[in-house]
């Protein structure tokens, strides 16, 4: 080794060619220093160019699709909102003058939507029979994630503001949704806040629209009532056959589904199971509306889905019902009835109400434990029962 050299380089890293510098062994015989082909030496720790590759393209994937998730949000918003503002112009202007404004959101207060179900049937003509065959309040009770249901039968009889006593279903006839309104609140004591009236002749185009819904039939159907064909054919035909069980129905069947009016193999079958029917198919829909393939359709059928819909509520109230419902569930909902006994008036048959009635409103309102009709009450007893399905479902 040469004066003033010294025994080692400092090495820097890098790649090395050739020897690499090193010390000699202890015991004084000469180093190897033979360099492997692969050594690069002790240089810096690079990390695998993977993970940053990974990174970045999770990080555009995330990017677009909140891009994409924000213009649908927007895009099924303002379709959405087209539909209801359609829907708030079919509602007559003086209804909002009956009904009581209700500070505050939805979410967080109970409130009482009025639910009127029209039927004007084929051949019924553009103003069509304007009878109410469907009449029911909802509650909401979002403090308790809790539904009440309460169906009025079409045939009570009550007393019409200004027009003496008749069938509850008569007071549409005479003086539409505001006069129902006035009815309903002087029946039941109780303020009504919101109005949703459902034409079932245009139902199907909604059914249709979000792909048909899924019905449980509580028992078989047999009807030859509404025989679309001619009088010498409806003597052969077979009737309107439904099967029990769940079943998936498109429009057209479930809106005969709605319209049956009698079971063959039913005798008890009256005003409140098809009533009931008209619930269930309702009740269905809205469930379906709620469902992620409705979601990811929102843009192109929004305005589709309140067609057949007459309603004050704004767009934000429906949203904010969408979470109430979503909330509650539906095991838990309550579903009540109004009743009577059956009687005669002018060769009519309605149904006179009963004083069990106004314990059933108390369990409507959530003032009492909500108690089934009593026995031997007949078909039209009065009375709640807790569970997915209306009472005569059962």
């Amino acid at each position: 080794m040469a004066d003033g050299e010294k025994p080692y380089r400092v090495y820097r890293g890098g790649r090395v060619k050739g020897k690499v510098p090193t010390l000699p062994k202890p015991d004084g015989r000469p180093a190897t220093t033979e360099a492997p082909p692969s050594y690069r030496g002790p240089g810096p720790i690079r990390r695998p160019r993977r993970r940053r590759r990974f990174g970045f393209w999770f990080a555009v994937v995330f990017a677009l699709f909140l891009a994409w998730l924000t213009a649908w949000l927007l895009a099924s918003y303002f379709t959405f909102r087209d539909g209801v503002s359609a829907a708030n112009k079919r509602l007559p202007g003086r209804v909002h003058k009956v009904l009581v404004h209700q500070d505050g959101l939805l979410t967080f207060h109970s409130t009482t939507i009025l639910l009127l179900g029209t039927d004007r049937g084929p051949g019924a003509g553009r103003s069509g029979d304007r009878h109410s065959d469907s009449v029911m309040l909802v509650r909401t009770d979002p403090g308790h994630h809790r539904l009440y249901y309460l169906s009025i039968p079409r045939d009570l009889r009550v007393d019409i503001p200004g027009h003496g006593t008749d069938k509850v279903a008569v007071a549409n006839q005479i003086g539409g949704p505001t006069l129902t309104v006035l009815t309903v609140r002087k029946l039941t004591g109780l303020d009504v806040n919101h109005v949703v009236i459902v034409d079932f002749a245009q139902f199907r185009k909604v059914i249709d629209a979000v792909g048909g819904i899924t019905v449980d039939v509580p028992e078989r159907i047999v009807s030859k009532f509404d025989c679309p064909y001619t009088a010498s054919r409806c003597e052969s035909w077979r009737g309107w056959r439904f099967g029990r069980g769940k079943q998936h129905m498109d429009g057209r069947r479930a809106l005969i589904y709605s319209r049956v009016r009698k079971n063959a193999l039913n005798p008890a079958d009256n005003d409140f199971t098809r009533s009931e029917r008209q619930q269930q198919v309702i009740q269905a829909t809205l469930g379906k509306l709620a469902s992620v393939g409705t979601f990811f359709d929102l843009p192109f059928i929004g305005d589709k889905l309140l067609q057949p819909v007459a309603t004050d509520l704004t767009p934000g109230q429906f949203l904010q019902l969408g979470w109430v419902k979503w909330r509650s569930g539906n095991g838990s909902a309550i579903h009540c009835r109004l009743g009577g006994e059956i009687s005669d008036v002018g060769g009519s048959s309605v149904i006179e109400p009963t004083e069990e009635n106004h314990n059933v409103i108390a369990m409507f309102t959530g003032d009492s434990a909500p108690q089934p009709p009593i026995p031997g009450s007949g078909a039209y007893g009065p009375g709640c029962v807790v569970g997915k399905t209306a009472i005569g479902a059962r």
